[in-house]
């Protein structure tokens, strides 16, 4: 049984495969395409695809970039802790030279 589809029912969804449309006789002269073309559909379906995949791209690129720079953030806190910890332990180291200079001083 080979039926050909209606407009509600379409035989197949495939442009490409879909018989080209035509001008009825009823519409005026210039209003309709002589003969029409899925080509600019499926451009403008390439495009849709390439401009998603774009802002996919766009979208990793940005997270990754707000990645690297949380983990730059934190290395620098990291450094800047570890250089308050050595800080304060050359102060302890510095008070006790201090303390057993003075405390050779005074016998």
């Amino acid at each position: 049984m080979n039926i050909a589809g209606t407009i509600d029912r379409p035989f197949t969804h495939d442009p490409q495969k879909q018989a080209p449309m035509k001008p009825s006789t009823y519409e005026h002269a210039g209003s309709a395409p002589e003969d029409f073309t899925t080509s600019g559909a499926n451009d403008s379906r390439q495009n849709r695809n390439r401009e998603m995949q774009l802002i996919q791209e766009a979208l990793a690129r940005a997270h990754m970039h707000e990645r690297q720079h949380a983990a730059e953030q934190e290395r620098r806190a990291v450094r800047l802790a570890t250089a308050r910890r050595m800080q304060r332990r050359a102060e302890r180291a510095s008070k006790r030279a201090r303390r057993a200079i003075a405390m050779a001083v005074m016998q």
